[in-house]
């Protein structure tokens, strides 16, 4: 040290520099967090192009946030070309697409993280799922057969990527209200919640339409006809399905995220 210097603090040093570190460091906000979500739903084929997402209110309540957030994030999307924002009465905001230039990022950010959870979480669903066909089959009416018959031919016609997931939940509503109970129901909600990282829709891919006709028409007969053990099992393989559609959302965004000359990954669901 030179005669007559002032010693220096290395931690005020630091301690002034931090500041200026911090400062480079940005936080996710709410807003950015829901957008993450909302452009993971659109790549499992929670919400399809050409759907109405629903109203903000509804929304979030789904992700357990504000109306000014969910408001927020949708403008982001807007901005980005995934949705389209309509006015009057049949307005609100319409998928445009299910994956865009942030898709990749946004489910490396919710799924990858929880990768082993949700195979864990995904094998768990598909056995209740196979306790709540089974339930059905022992308890469903003549009425609730009738009804998951009609579920299935409406299924069977139903044609273009909205109708067909509208009536895939409808059948499998109808599934759980064979159950006569609440506490079911509820349960294969949650665990679906649990799946999508909160909002609680089936995921679908509309290249296994016909893998889940077949399915949901062994279902419907075994269910119909009181047939438990068979339900049961034809259900634990039929949500496989959801399963195999989270497995390929997350091998694009690996993909996506590989570098140039990668092996690309297998396309985001959508029927050819």
């Amino acid at each position: 040290m030179v005669q007559g210097e002032v010693p220096r603090n290395p931690r005020s040093a630091a301690a002034r520099a931090a500041p200026r570190a911090l400062a480079l460091v940005e936080l996710p906000t709410v807003v950015d967090e829901v957008v993450d979500r909302l452009l993971t739903a659109l790549a499992l084929g929670e919400f399809v192009p050409g759907q109405r997402l629903p109203t903000s209110r509804e929304l979030a309540g789904m992700l357990g946030v504000s109306r000014p957030t969910v408001h927020d994030a949708v403008l982001r999307l807007r901005s980005a070309g995934v949705v389209d924002v309509r006015r009057g009465r049949t307005g609100g905001a319409y998928v445009r697409d299910s994956w865009n230039r942030g898709s990749a990022e946004a489910v490396r950010r919710t799924l990858l993280p929880r990768r082993d959870e949700l195979a864990e979480i995904c094998d768990l669903r598909c056995r209740y799922e196979g306790e709540v066909a089974r339930a059905a089959a022992e308890r469903r009416t003549a009425a609730e057969a009738r009804a998951l018959s009609s579920l299935l031919s409406e299924f069977a016609r139903a044609r273009g990527p909205e109708a067909e997931h509208a009536a895939d939940i409808a059948l499998h509503d109808g599934v759980l209200r064979a159950t006569h109970n609440a506490a079911i129901v509820q349960l294969s909600r949650d665990l679906l919640a649990r799946v999508v990282i909160g909002v609680p829709i089936e995921p679908y891919d509309r290249t296994a339409f016909g893998e889940a006709l077949a399915q949901h028409t062994a279902l419907v007969e075994a269910v119909v006809a009181g047939d438990v053990e068979r339900a049961g099992r034809v259900a634990q393989d039929h949500f496989t399905l959801a399963t195999r559609t989270l497995e390929r959302v997350m091998a694009r965004a690996d993909a996506d995220a590989a570098p140039p000359g990668a092996h690309p990954g297998p396309p985001a669901p959508g029927r050819r």
